[in-house]
């Protein structure tokens, strides 16, 4: 571990895929000390910003999803909450996203690969141009984010699970705090899955998928007793986004599952009618800046899910 004015320094090699609590900490930390994480993108380095489309059909899913870490916090116990502050996060400049066979809200719709690499202003982080058409606004954040699980084993990194991990939570951005269930002494705490942006639902299945730093700190809260996670915003969440008001399309039925589904193929609908891009492009274009909102959930049978585009994107 190399010094660092924020106290520590975690290289991207110094991680695992899937997690276990028997994997061993690479690091070590008291209470209110501050780590700086070196995170790869969600493909583990099997995509770079010269990749072409073959390059999405050799992937590895062994290798997908790499977490840097674990961190024991000395102290942590099982019934404490870890609290995580998001502190800040230093984007690389360029990411990808893509259509993966399989994979997504929409994967019976779109069984063909796609890809789209993405360039953007890692200083300033000035909206980034799809090539299709439009401009995403940017809002970096930590898609993977979480402590090991009780149980023994490994356990696959897809699914999130009550200690956190692939949440895929748009917020996990900074100045954000976040509290974590510590299930196993020391917490054993990873990140991963960078995001330079995503819509809430991230509906084909990936989003600016972004290598990054990410400087976090760490504190414990006795007792707190957390069946899942919880977290508290500094502020607005949709602020880079709601300017100039959005494009809502909705599903209605029985099935929250197929009301996102409708919600979603209605806005590629749209898209492709107003702006002449593809269906797979606009789908990729929903992932990346549309929120998928549970609109209404209580008047039975039918309950509404909302697909909102933010109209800033499309200018």
């Amino acid at each position: 571990m190399a010094a660092h004015r924020h106290g520590h320094t975690l290289h991207k090699h110094q991680g695992h895929l899937g997690w276990n609590n028997a994997n061993p900490p690479v690091l070590t930390i008291a209470p209110g000390e501050t780590v700086s994480f070196e995170v790869a993108e969600a493909s583990g380095g099997q995509l770079s910003p010269t990749s072409v489309l073959a390059d999405v059909t050799k992937m590895d899913f062994g290798k997908v999803n790499p977490v840097t870490g674990p961190v024991l916090i000395d102290g942590a116990r099982p019934g404490d909450a870890l609290k995580v502050t998001l502190v800040s996060f230093r984007p690389s400049g360029w990411g990808w996203t893509a259509n993966i066979p399989g994979f997504g809200l929409l994967a019976d719709r779109f069984k063909e690969p796609a890809l789209h690499i993405w360039k953007y202003d890692a200083a300033g982080l000035a909206p980034a141009l799809y090539g299709p058409g439009g401009r995403v606004p940017l809002k970096p954040f930590a898609g993977t984010i979480g402590v090991a699980p009780a149980e023994p084993g490994q356990h696959s990194i897809v699914p999130p699970r009550p200690v956190g991990g692939n949440m895929d939570i748009r917020d996990m951005a900074a100045g954000t705090e976040l509290y974590l269930p510590v299930a196993v002494p020391g917490a054993l705490f990873s990140v991963g899955d960078t995001h330079a942006a995503q819509g809430d639902g991230e509906v084909c299945g990936t989003a600016i998928e972004s290598p990054m730093e990410v400087t976090l700190r760490f504190d414990l809260v006795r007792d707190a007793n957390l069946a899942m996670p919880r977290f508290t915003t500094p502020g607005p969440v949709s602020r880079h986004l709601d300017g100039a008001g959005y494009e809502v399309t909705t599903g209605v039925g029985p099935d929250l599952m197929t009301g996102a589904r409708d919600a979603v193929q209605g806005m590629i609908d749209l898209l492709t009618k107003r702006t002449g891009m593809s269906a797979i492009d606009a789908y990729m274009l929903c992932s990346v800046c549309a929120d998928l909102r549970i609109s209404e959930i209580v008047d039975q049978p039918n309950w509404v899910v909302s697909l909102y585009f933010p109209r800033v994107v499309l200018g």
